[in-house]
């Protein structure tokens, strides 16, 4: 009888740290996942003001993919996405504290994130890529990504590498774009 309850107490008390602990976590994953908090930071304010010209956010679809849709895996692999988004997080807190801002170079950080870069992670939103009536040749390009021959593997940012923050003067509404196919009317 004893054990039972000493049973119980060490239960009753887990579940009363564990939920306060939980949510504190909980918490603080879902206010340090937004593009505005990222933006808090002096070295990323280039690369906010440049996603959110991009179509990335503005596009006909109405869709907005925030930074944590591109540079973190999935969050249904919770394990991965927990320990990435910790791993990011501490190095860029960490690399903020002793570099400074100063030391930020975007072109390198870019060319770091295009290095890291899987296609699912593109593939989480873009998923019918190889239905696309009006390109053929996009289609073909899509089935070589994702069908490879052995040796001639790509990766989506191969061809997509200037969709995202790049300076613009202008937001980069896609369906207002002159269509190529019309431009000699």
């Amino acid at each position: 009888m004893k054990k039972l309850c000493k049973s119980l107490l060490c239960l009753a008390l887990g579940i009363i740290l564990a939920f306060p602990i939980f949510s504190l976590l909980f918490y603080t994953m879902v206010r340090t996942s937004t593009p505005q908090f990222c933006a808090s930071c002096h070295e990323i304010h280039f690369a906010y003001n440049t996603w959110r010209t991009s179509s990335h956010v503005n596009n006909g679809q109405g869709v907005v993919a925030d930074c944590m849709d591109c540079h973190l895996p999935a969050p249904h692999d919770m394990v991965n996405f927990f320990y990435m988004k910790t791993a990011h997080g501490i190095r860029d807190v960490g690399s903020h504290i002793i570099k400074g801002s100063e030391a930020y170079d975007n072109a390198e950080q870019r060319e770091k994130a295009y290095a890291t870069f899987k296609n699912e992670q593109c593939q989480k939103c873009h998923r019918n890529i190889l239905y696309i009536p009006n390109n053929r040749g996009a289609m073909l390009a899509h089935r070589a990504v994702l069908y490879p021959r052995e040796g001639y593997e790509k990766k989506c940012v191969d061809c997509h590498r200037n969709l995202v923050h790049n300076p613009r003067p202008f937001y980069d509404y896609k369906q207002y774009r002159l269509n190529a196919g019309l431009a000699g009317l």
